[in-house]
């Protein structure tokens, strides 16, 4: 390496645009063959730099969202589940939801996808440049919990209302406290006044939530508000999970098929 290589790769790391770096020799080369010119070469050399900072952000934000599993919408097998609304999950993907700040509730039997479906709805959501949160409601709300016990309730309702897209897995798994409806309430109305989206996975269907909440009133305020602005996909069909045998050797069951 010259001295001038040396200065020009310091300046690149100095700058931070070691995307450049990493392709440079392999640019100079084809420009030295004649396959780029000038302006060409400045240009794919940038276009290095925007794809390295581009699929580290993705990796940032993937990190962020806490997944389960990393799923994507290609890979989910819809042939294995005819009854599935097949045309109804695949406009969702392209996220005019996200755009509007609309919320969407997969219900359904267990083991039919829809934990599968909301990762990879929210997969698509980071590849598109939004941050995204996931997590099982009843871990939500004991971090809320938390907070009451030590007076981050604050900074942590604002930890979640924050993400663009909340997916909050397992909803309405059961009957709630009146300290937990009142933790739901603020979380769902913080997230509806900025405009932010939510994804629920749920056994039951929306219209069996409400006895789950103590106070009525709260519950037809936050349903209301959530059900009535949402786009509902009834998943059923037989489970979307490998069928497990007692003592069926290397049997596994795969996670976040809910």
């Amino acid at each position: 390496m010259t001295i001038v290589d040396t200065a020009l790769h310091d300046s690149l790391r100095t700058l931070k645009l070691s995307g450049m770096l990493h392709t440079l020799d392999a640019r100079l080369a084809q420009a030295q063959a004649g396959e780029l010119g000038h302006l060409e070469f400045l240009q794919v050399l940038c276009h290095d730099e925007t794809t390295r900072r581009d699929a580290m952000s993705i990796q940032r934000r993937l990190r962020r969202a806490r997944f389960e599993q990393t799923t994507t919408l290609e890979e989910f097998d819809f042939h294995a589940s005819p009854k599935l609304p097949a045309a109804q999950i695949r406009d969702l993907a392209a996220l005019r939801w996200l755009q509007a700040g609309e919320s969407v509730i997969l219900h359904g039997p267990v083991g039919v996808g829809k934990t599968h479906i909301a990762q990879a709805l929210g997969h698509l959501a980071v590849r598109r440049g939004a941050d995204v949160r996931f997590t099982k409601t009843s871990r939500a709300l004991a971090d809320l919990a938390g907070g009451h016990a030590d007076r981050t309730w604050p900074r942590r309702l604002a930890e979640l209302t924050r993400p663009a897209l909340l997916i909050l897995d397992d909803f309405a798994m059961r009957e709630l406290t009146a300290q937990q409806a009142d933790d739901l309430y603020e979380l769902i109305s913080e997230r509806a006044q900025a405009g932010r989206s939510l994804i629920a996975t749920s056994n039951r269907s929306p219209a069996d939530w409400y006895p789950l909440f103590p106070n009525p009133v709260v519950a037809e305020s936050l349903l209301d508000r959530l059900i009535n602005t949402s786009h509902q996909v009834f998943m059923n069909g037989p489970s979307y999970r490998p069928n497990k045998r007692p003592g069926r050797a290397g049997s596994t069951t795969t996670a976040g098929t809910k």
